[in-house]
């Protein structure tokens, strides 16, 4: 075989290594693209299970508020009924 021969093997050969190559890193894109909407997916969920905890905090705060104006009707009525 000839040197041109020889040299359109090497080049052949190498194609042939950047194509799996470029396989390989097709497959690794796919996954890490996969990953990523997983990931996504996660903040998601994350982000909905703070704005109910935020929610629930809000509700706590407006029950104690109740509470304490609950509490400072019955001083203000007690109060009251030493001027009656």
């Amino acid at each position: 075989m000839d040197a041109a021969g020889k040299a359109m093997e090497e080049i052949l050969s190498q194609v042939k290594r950047v194509s799996v190559l470029i396989e390989s890193i097709s497959t690794a894109t796919e996954g890490q693209s996969t990953e990523i909407a997983q990931v996504s997916a996660a903040v998601g969920n994350f982000d909905a299970i703070t704005q109910q905890n935020a929610a629930l905090a809000l509700v706590e705060q407006t029950a104690a508020a109740s509470e304490s104006l609950r509490e400072q009707t019955m001083r203000l009525s007690d109060a009251v009924q030493v001027f009656r």
